[in-house]
C-alpha cells in the first residue's frame, strides 16, 4: 500500500472532520470541533485509553474520543452509549478496571462534575485518578502524582478545555526523584488497606 501525499491526507482528515462534526451536529449531541494541530500532543501515541462517561459526559466523552483517536490513540469506549440516565459508578468502575488490570494505560472518565468518579476510580487497586479542571492540575497530577485516570466534569469546563487539558495531561511526562517516595507512600497506604504488604 502506497503512502499518501501528506497534502491528501490533511484534506481526508478535513473532510472526515467535516463529516463527523456534521453529522454529531445534527444529532444535537456535539459542538463543533476546534480547529488544532493533532502533531503537538506527543510523538509517540502508544498506548490504549479507557474512555466513559455517564449520561452528562456523554457528549463530551463523544467528541475526546473522536479527537484522540484522530491523535493517534488507541480508544476503548466503555460507554455510555446516549444520553438516557445512567450512573457514573458503573464507568467509571469499567475505565479504572481496564487501568488496573492493565488493559489500557491510562483512562479518563467524564461525568457532570467529576468528583464521583474520581472517588469510584480511586477505589480500585493500583489506580491513581485526578479530578482536574485546568493545566496545572493536569500536570501536577500527572508530574506529581503519576496519575493514570483523568476525571473531568462536563457541567464544569467546556469542551475546548477539556481537550486543553485532556492533551497536557497524556503530554507530562512523571517527574520521579522525590515525587517517587511520596507515590511510594500512596501505594502503601492502598496496599495496607487491600490486603497486601504495607
Amino acid at each position: 500500500m502506497s503512502e499518501q501525499p501528506p497534502q491528501l491526507e490533511d484534506e481526508v482528515r478535513s473532510l472526515v472532520r467535516d463529516i463527523v462534526t456534521g453529522v454529531l451536529d445534527d444529532a444535537g449531541r456535539v459542538p463543533p470541533l476546534p480547529d488544532r494541530d493533532v502533531s503537538d500532543i506527543r510523538d509517540d501515541a502508544s498506548g490504549t485509553i479507557a474512555i466513559g462517561a455517564d449520561h452528562g459526559g456523554y457528549a463530551l466523552k463523544e467528541r475526546l474520543a473522536f479527537l484522540l483517536k484522530e491523535a493517534g490513540y488507541d480508544v476503548h469506549d466503555c460507554g455510555t452509549d446516549s444520553t438516557d440516565a445512567v450512573d457514573y459508578p458503573d464507568y467509571a468502575h469499567e475505565v479504572a478496571r481496564l487501568v488496573s488490570d492493565g488493559t489500557c494505560r491510562w483512562g479518563i472518565m467524564i461525568d457532570g462534575a467529576g468528583i464521583g468518579s474520581a472517588m469510584v476510580a480511586n477505589k480500585v487497586p493500583g489506580v491513581r485518578a485526578a479530578l482536574c479542571y485546568d493545566l496545572s492540575t493536569a500536570r501536577n497530577s500527572r508530574e506529581h502524582n503519576l496519575a493514570n485516570v483523568l476525571t473531568l466534569g462536563a457541567g464544569l469546563i467546556g469542551p475546548n478545555l477539556a481537550w486543553q487539558i485532556v492533551r497536557e495531561w497524556l503530554a507530562t511526562p512523571w517527574g520521579e526523584g522525590r515525587h517517587a517516595a511520596r507515590v511510594a507512600k500512596i501505594m502503601n497506604i492502598e496496599n495496607r488497606y487491600c490486603g497486601g504488604s504495607p
